[in-house]
């Protein structure tokens, strides 16, 4: 029995293109930071994760190892977890017996890879209820009626809430607890810590994160046919402790000009085009947030250093 997917958001060819080049337009430029993901950037993105700098995968991984069976006893009720940005289903695969899951709900935007995935899963527990769910959960968060009507675990893992603002969590975090319909919320969030551990996570010796951040010109050239060349571009990462996040930028090596059908934006050497932002949170603020978000009954696991929170709440 395959597992149903659902297909909610259609990529827009035009309107991805119009996004792209409205970042261009900006002062200062930016890229959105869901453009890293094409097919190549997928497999960079997993490259970094197993760099010895790049501490938030494993470092979770652990938290949840650790603290699974405790977490599970402190879980609300709730009919299925629904894991937002699932990737490849493996980080809610390892939830599935210790939570006692029924019904799994995986929600990306590339639902042809979520299929795929999801398959996967079918063979390695085939008693399990399986949806997969095409959505840019970004922008809204209203999943289908297939979801099921009752109470929803959502899982939000790898420290993804980092690239929102602290307004722009606060929605995010609002519409989640809407979508969990009295359940709860489970989530990792990147917490504050030295300086030196947090730049070289984002800029490692071998340089896997810097070709990372130029392959999003790569895929920037083929939906928005705009002609940049990579060589014209360096890797950029770095601290803003005022804002309390990690920033990565791609800066001109040398005056370049760069042009796409109907317009043109030259870059002076050394200007930049913002890429990411990954807020770094403290555990009071985060959990501030959460309340402020309209959720209760708060609790929180961290490693032993402090370099990662997984929270839980009750919708």
């Amino acid at each position: 029995m395959k597992p149903r997917l659902i297909q909610l958001d259609r990529a827009d060819p035009g309107a991805i293109r119009d996004e792209l080049l409205r970042g261009l337009r900006d002062d200062p430029a930016a890229i959105p930071p869901k453009y890293f993901y094409d097919a190549l950037g997928a497999r960079l993105f997993a490259a970094i994760t197993e760099l010895p700098e790049y501490y938030p995968t494993r470092t979770e991984a652990a938290i949840f190892a650790r603290h699974a069976d405790a977490m599970a006893r402190l879980l609300p009720a709730f009919e299925a977890l629904v894991d937002l940005g699932a990737g490849n289903c493996e980080k809610a695969a390892r939830l599935f017996a210790p939570f006692g899951v029924r019904r799994y709900v995986a929600v990306d935007i590339a639902v042809d890879y979520l299929g795929e995935s999801l398959d996967i899963l079918r063979r390695q527990h085939p008693q399990l209820d399986m949806l997969g769910v095409g959505l840019d959960f970004s922008a809204h968060l209203a999943l289908p009626a297939e979801a099921g009507a009752g109470p929803r675990l959502l899982f939000y893992p790898g420290s993804s809430i980092g690239n929102f603002t602290p307004a722009a969590a606060l929605a995010f975090l609002r519409r989640a607890r809407a979508a969990a319909q009295g359940g709860g919320l489970l989530i990792g969030v990147d917490l504050v810590k030295p300086v030196a551990v947090l730049e070289a996570a984002y800029a490692d010796p071998l340089g896997v994160t810097a070709a990372f951040n130029r392959n999003v010109l790569a895929h920037v050239r083929r939906v928005a046919g705009a002609d940049f060349s990579l060589a014209d571009w360096g890797h950029v990462a770095f601290y803003n402790a005022g804002e309390s996040r990690i920033e990565m930028h791609l800066e001109a090596v040398r005056d370049v000009a760069v042009r796409w059908p109907g317009g043109e934006r030259r870059f002076a050497a050394g200007e930049r085009i913002h890429t990411e932002n990954s807020y770094k949170w403290r555990v009071a603020d985060f959990a501030a947030l959460l309340v402020e978000a309209g959720f209760r009954d708060l609790h929180h696991w961290t490693d032993d250093k402090g370099w990662f929170g997984v929270f839980l709440a009750r919708a």
